[in-house]
């Protein structure tokens, strides 16, 4: 039964599988024996590989060992999280701060924490899975709205009765690199009296005062966004996650967050890399400044020969091309060349919107952005999409 399950997936050029990453994070590295630069990549401030954090992670593993040794409640919480929780909760505004040893495990944890049955959710079209797994588990009635539609959120809220009302949103929505209208959410929150979780992972380090992110650059405090979602992973370089907002909200969270509760802590050493990397983020705003840079000069070439390329400000960079067999095509085109830029295939995305997902990071200069646009109109003119 698996192998002819797994049949079918082959044979709708949907089979997933992983490429070896040979050496470090960075945008030049090996994969699969092949020298590449790295097009795919959610390192967005190009810390992963900083000798800044490595060396501070180094310093934390002679210190505190490799493993956390146990869940949170248990013995697992280390100094250098307390730390790392209080930067988090100081950077963002936020009273408390809580971690988490994965955004999935972040998502999938508050949400059945928060809500229940007799109680509603009202989430974006185009909100990540770990949001959407959190919302299953949680057993509340979910709604959801037209992407980044306002008033049909505005709607469905008002047509809950009973129970709490939770809006959920991503900030930046991974796979579409567009912005939610968070101010608008903010308010049609208050003015349903239901809570506004956002998961801010892709805005972090990015946009916002200080690498803040997009619920910082849109100016919402925590009496307007109480519940803030965030990654370590992605900008900053480490790894995990954390949520954050009110001493109440925290010290709940901890009470009944299974994924919290239940899970080992993440190792004290990513810990210390992710301090070391918020202060990157806030001493160096010229990170971003290159970041932007990169990501204007990628749309402006494109634009001459991509029409599938969505509207998108931000280092996620969407090239639609409908067809999963045509998007693996032309990814391998550019593997060929010399770029790794994976195909983004269903059920992640929706049905005829296989993509490549182009991402851009501050490691990243302009002589390698303009070497992707070459090998790009080459695969996509191999293809017959564009002249």
């Amino acid at each position: 039964m698996l192998q002819g399950r797994i049949a079918q997936r082959r044979a709708q050029d949907l089979f997933r599988f992983r490429r070896i990453i040979e050496q470090a994070t960075m945008p030049a590295t090996r994969v699969d024996g092949r020298d590449v630069v790295v097009f795919c990549s959610n390192d967005y401030l190009g810390l992963a590989n900083d000798p800044r954090l490595k060396a501070v992670a180094r310093q934390a593993i002679e210190q505190y060992g490799v493993g956390s040794g146990a869940s949170q409640l248990v013995s697992g919480h280390h100094v250098l999280h307390r730390q790392l929780e209080e930067r988090l909760a100081d950077w963002l505004g936020r009273e408390r701060a809580l971690l988490f040893s994965s955004g999935y495990l972040a998502n999938s944890g508050v949400i059945p924490a928060l809500v229940g049955q007799g109680d509603c959710i009202v989430s974006d079209a185009l909100n990540h899975a770990s949001l959407i797994d959190g919302m299953r588990l949680s057993r509340a009635q979910r709604k959801v709205y037209v992407h980044a539609d306002v008033a049909d959120a505005t709607q469905l809220l008002a047509e809950t009765t009973g129970g709490q009302r939770l809006l959920v949103s991503d900030a930046v929505f991974s796979m579409d690199g567009d912005r939610a209208p968070l101010p608008a959410l903010a308010q049609a929150s208050r003015e349903s009296n239901a809570w506004l979780m956002v998961d801010d992972a892709h805005g972090l380090g990015v946009l916002g005062p200080q690498g803040a992110g997009a619920v910082a650059e849109a100016g919402l405090d925590q009496d307007n966004v109480p519940i803030l979602m965030g990654t370590l992973g992605k900008s900053l370089g480490s790894a995990g996650a954390f949520v954050a907002g009110s001493e109440a909200l925290i010290d709940y969270l901890i009470q009944h967050a299974r994924s919290l509760i239940y899970s080992t802590a993440s190792p004290p050493a990513l810990a210390a890399a992710a301090i070391a990397a918020i202060d990157v983020a806030q001493a160096e705003p010229e990170r971003r400044e290159h970041l932007h840079r990169m990501v204007q000069r990628f749309r402006q070439g494109a634009a001459q020969f991509c029409p599938g390329l969505l509207e998108s400000t931000t280092p996620i960079q969407p090239l639609v091309l409908g067809d999963a067999a045509l998007a693996l095509r032309v990814s391998e085109h550019l593997l060929d060349a010399g770029f790794l830029v994976t195909a983004i295939r269903p059920p992640t995305v929706p049905d005829g919107t296989a993509r490549l997902r182009i991402t851009l990071s501050a490691a990243h200069h302009a002589g390698q952005v303009d070497d992707l646009l070459t090998s790009l109109h080459d695969a996509l003119r191999r293809e017959g999409l564009c002249p």
